[in-house]
């Protein structure tokens, strides 16, 4: 692939070229609020005459970008059919029942518990923390602020939630997304998150639970939710049956079955409901499979949550996808990341170090960047060099890159979700900031697994492989400090 003539970047070049691409995307961001996928197919191609400079051929150059797009291909299958899934679990009634029955399952002594858990089931068989915020979120402020509590504590409850669900969902587009970037499959990347983040649910939960006991609420206002229920129970026919299609997918998932035959035999059984149960046509089913579910209620709350789904939903996800693989590819074969990686990669002697390092590095493109995307395909493609030197397996990356890049978006009020959540939910960051438990305690976990080794788990390799790669990286790091 590559020529004979092609050369190795030193520090000062590599690091130029990184922060050109850094500069590039995040004025674009910030300053143009240009789309992400725009920006991320300039840079691929502001990398093209820094790798004719190192020698590359332009026909290298396309085979690199050909080689890593490819890689992508499993994750677009998937979110092709997540958009085909969300309308159909729309059309099936099986959405609309989830926040029915979340609403009329609001405790009113253990109400910032019941925000937490509604929030969390909408965002996990939703896959949008987003669509959560600005559905079950803005229903439950309307609840909070009618029965007296502070809007900044609902608004943690929530957000701890909706991000929680994001999370564990296979429908989501960062849960999709990072372990496209990291190298890891989309079942294992959400069952090695699944040891962190529960734990961290769990405790968030505690704390809410607490603090909710501390206001005396006897009963809730309903004419906040009401019009809601009226409308999803008017619409669609609301039952146990509705609810099928959730256990369908988790048998397929406990079955140990393939993501992309998962999800599509369960938006299949959705379209299969809504036409037979719901009384759509067939014909309308498959409009809805390719341009989502479209209705509209005259209600913009409903809207929100229902005007959702398709294959076109994803498109601007998968162009991202491509792009992304495609940049990343240009700095891992360029040699780019290994010179920046070099300077430093001898100190990193430890999973703690190099979880640490992990974080506050998610954290520094999260604030740059002013987007989640942009600080998670950056953070696992810079730092899945090193874990691959410590021989560990790609989910440790991409469970740590959520801890910090995902959980985190709504703590920067210049970051993307920062001003969604702040614009939806109708409060400033420092209100809600104190109360985003599950943003807190997450990283926290992440690292004391890092320090004990729990979790931490390694490429299965034969025994002398591994001692030579233990002896080469004891090699290179007395290199370093002769050089030094």
């Amino acid at each position: 692939m590559q020529n004979t003539e092609v050369k190795k970047p030193g520090f000062l070049f590599a690091l130029a070229i990184l922060l050109t691409i850094i500069s590039v995307i995040s004025i674009g961001i910030l300053v143009f609020e240009a789309p992400i996928q725009v920006l991320m197919f300039i840079a691929m191609f502001i990398m093209i005459p820094f790798m004719l400079k190192l020698g590359y051929t332009y026909a290298n150059v396309q085979n690199v970008l050909f080689k890593s797009m490819g890689q992508s291909l499993e994750s677009v299958l998937i979110l092709i059919n997540v958009g085909i899934l969300i309308g159909t679990w729309i059309a099936s009634g099986t959405v609309p029942a989830l926040v029915y029955y979340g609403i009329n399952m609001i405790s009113p002594r253990f109400f910032l518990l019941t925000t937490l858990i509604f929030t969390a089931v909408v965002a996990t068989t939703t896959g949008t923390s987003w669509g959560a915020i600005g559905t079950a979120g803005v229903a439950m402020m309307g609840v909070g602020q009618t029965i007296g509590v502070p809007s900044g504590i609902t608004a943690g409850a929530i957000l701890s939630g909706a991000y929680f669900g994001d999370k564990v969902s296979p429908l989501s587009d960062t849960t999709n997304l990072t372990p496209t970037v990291t190298g890891a499959s989309l079942f294992a990347h959400i069952k090695h998150m699944i040891y962190t983040a529960v734990p961290s649910f769990i405790l968030t939960a505690i704390i809410f639970t607490v603090i909710g006991l501390r206001y005396s609420i006897d009963s809730i206002d309903s004419s906040q939710t009401d019009e809601l229920l009226q409308q999803l129970s008017g619409n669609f026919t609301i039952n146990w049956v509705s609810l099928t299609p959730i256990l369908f997918l988790v048998g397929m998932m406990l079955w140990k079955k393939p993501a992309v035959i998962s999800i599509f035999s369960a938006a299949m059984y959705g379209g299969l409901l809504a036409v037979f149960y719901q009384g759509y046509t067939l014909s309308s089913v498959f409009n809805i499979m390719y341009d989502g579910y479209t209705t509209d209620y005259g209600n913009e709350t409903v809207n929100e949550l229902l005007q959702r789904g398709g294959i076109t939903d994803m498109l601007p996800l998968i162009a991202l996808f491509l792009f992304a693989l495609g940049l990343g590819g240009m700095l891992a074969e360029s040699g780019v990341l290994e010179s920046l990686l070099d300077s430093f990669a001898h100190k990193i002697q430890s999973h703690f170090s190099l979880t640490l390092l992990t974080l506050l590095f998610g954290y520094f493109t999260l604030a740059i960047g002013g987007a989640i995307y942009f600080s998670s395909v950056m953070t696992g493609t810079i730092m899945k060099p090193l874990y691959d030197r410590m021989n560990l397996k790609p989910e440790n990356l991409s469970r740590t890159v959520e801890a910090a890049a995902t959980l985190s978006g709504t703590l920067f009020p210049w970051v993307g979700a920062g001003l969604f959540a702040t614009t939806t939910l109708g409060i400033p960051v420092i209100e809600y900031l104190p109360f985003t438990f599950l943003a807190f305690i997450t990283p926290v976990i992440t690292l004391i697994y890092a320090a004990t080794g729990f979790t931490m788990t390694e490429k299965e390799e034969p025994l002398h492989k591994k001692s030579e790669r233990k002896q080469k990286n004891k090699v290179s790091g007395k290199a370093h400090l002769t050089n030094a």
